[in-house]
């Protein structure tokens, strides 16, 4: 049995000591000096000092596309069309090994920056899982639905998406298999079907873009008559267990259905404005209509990076100043949406630091200019600092960051930078 001891760390405005046992926070009380000096002489527990440090919970990004960090810098402003177009072809040249080193490079981002839990949508699914499994983290891979129209590239998906379920039967504890719709212009109605059918049977997440862009919608109604929620909607697609990315261009009705399926509806403020696709995302109306509101970063190629911290503000600052309303995501509900309401999406017990509770958390250093005066802990956090103030994550129980320091990160950063060199 695993046992970490935090001593005497920030928690609620007020100094604490945390037990892990295995992967669950089994006990918080106020700091004990006598409990510090039996932990640091017991040689079965990992002692850890948590003094001038606040313990978080850890974030979770729940829309990513990881390996894209392969195109970081890649395809600067260009809309989204045009965009697509690109990276589909660069996306032609990958294979496993690529993706496999992609995604630990994000692995190593998010954890650096914090987060534990990710929700992925990409390709090569056996080098994806690999990856993240080795790196310690949560994470949910989709099989990828992506035809463009084509029915026999329809159908081998199909195929290949059965295989990859099976083999996903033998993934570790922390890999979990998922489907995903890429969206509804770019998948045959036939196989939006089907798929929803076979996540359904089997009990999985479904993951979707939808309702990104103007022009998306226009065409919908165009060719539907009605909107890409509407669409999607006729085709009884929508449960508690989709994931919808995105979701900037819906109205009242579009929230409507969102929100009374208890659809998992994740904002992705920063690629959403680097793509020009828009930005008045209607946060409180969906919280309001009974959506789950979760917070994510999109791939690398169009946020450019995976910091969950940035997303935050990003996503504060933007609702304020639309909505013209400086209330608009109070600080708490915005960490919600950051971390709480991504463990709810799963029906994992996480997401706060409470007994019972999944230990995935952060240890945030305060002692920094940041954090001066520390009068008001999670306004400092989210609005003053950035992501080099976590200083120890903690995912599952297992330490995978401490001072900043993750195993093998060098290694990492390398390889990648070898691989694109040589083959993209």
């Amino acid at each position: 049995m695993t046992k970490i001891f935090i001593s005497n760390v920030y928690l609620n405005g007020e100094q604490s000591d945390i037990l892990i046992e295995d992967n669950l926070i089994r006990d918080i009380s106020p700091h004990c000096a006598k409990s510090a000096n039996d932990a640091l002489k017991n040689k079965s527990i990992i002692y850890i000092d948590g003094w001038n440090k606040a313990v978080i919970p850890s974030f979770a990004n729940m829309h990513t596309h990881a390996a894209m960090t392969l195109f970081r810098g890649n395809h600067e402003d260009i809309k989204l069309k045009a965009w697509l177009k690109a990276i589909w072809k660069k996306e032609a040249k990958l294979n496993e090994e690529l993706v496999y080193w992609g995604t630990k490079l994000a692995c190593l981002e998010m954890i650096k920056s914090g987060t534990t839990l990710y929700n992925d949508q990409y390709f090569f699914l056996d080098g994806a899982q690999k990856a993240s499994s080795s790196m310690g983290v949560r994470c949910w891979h989709s099989y990828v639905f992506l035809d463009l129209g084509n029915k026999k590239k329809g159908l081998l998906q199909r195929d290949e998406c059965q295989l990859m379920y099976e083999k996903s039967k033998k993934w570790g504890e922390l890999s979990n298999f998922a489907v995903t719709i890429h969206a509804p212009y770019s998948v045959r109605e036939e196989n939006i079907i089907w798929a929803k059918e076979f996540a359904n049977s089997h009990n999985l997440h479904l993951h979707i873009h939808v309702a990104e862009t103007g022009q998306e919608r226009l065409d919908s109604l165009r060719k539907h008559k009605k909107s890409p929620v509407a669409y999607l909607d006729d085709l009884d697609f929508f449960s508690p267990k989709v994931i919808a990315a995105h979701c900037i261009w819906i109205d009242e009705h579009g929230i409507d259905i969102l929100g009374s399926n208890k659809v998992n509806v994740v904002h992705n403020v920063n690629s959403n404005l680097k793509l020009s696709s828009g930005y008045k995302f209607k946060y409180q109306e969906l919280i309001d209509a009974g959506a789950n509101v979760c917070l994510g970063t999109d791939g690398c190629a169009s946020s450019n990076n995976l910091d969950m911290m940035e997303a935050m503000k990003t996503s504060a600052l933007v609702q304020k100043a639309w909505r013209k309303d400086p209330s608009a995501i109070p600080i708490k509900t915005l960490l919600s949406s950051a971390s709480e309401n991504g463990y709810k999406t799963f029906g994992l017990k996480g997401g706060k630091i409470k007994k019972g509770y999944l230990a995935d958390l952060l240890l945030v250093d305060i002692d920094s200019y940041y954090f001066t005066p520390n009068t008001n802990f999670l306004a400092n956090l989210v609005y003053s600092a950035h992501s080099d103030c976590v200083n120890t994550v903690i995912c599952n129980g297992k330490i995978l960051m401490k001072n900043r320091v993750v195993k093998g990160e060098k290694t990492i950063i390398k390889k990648v930078n070898e691989l694109y060199t040589k083959l993209l």
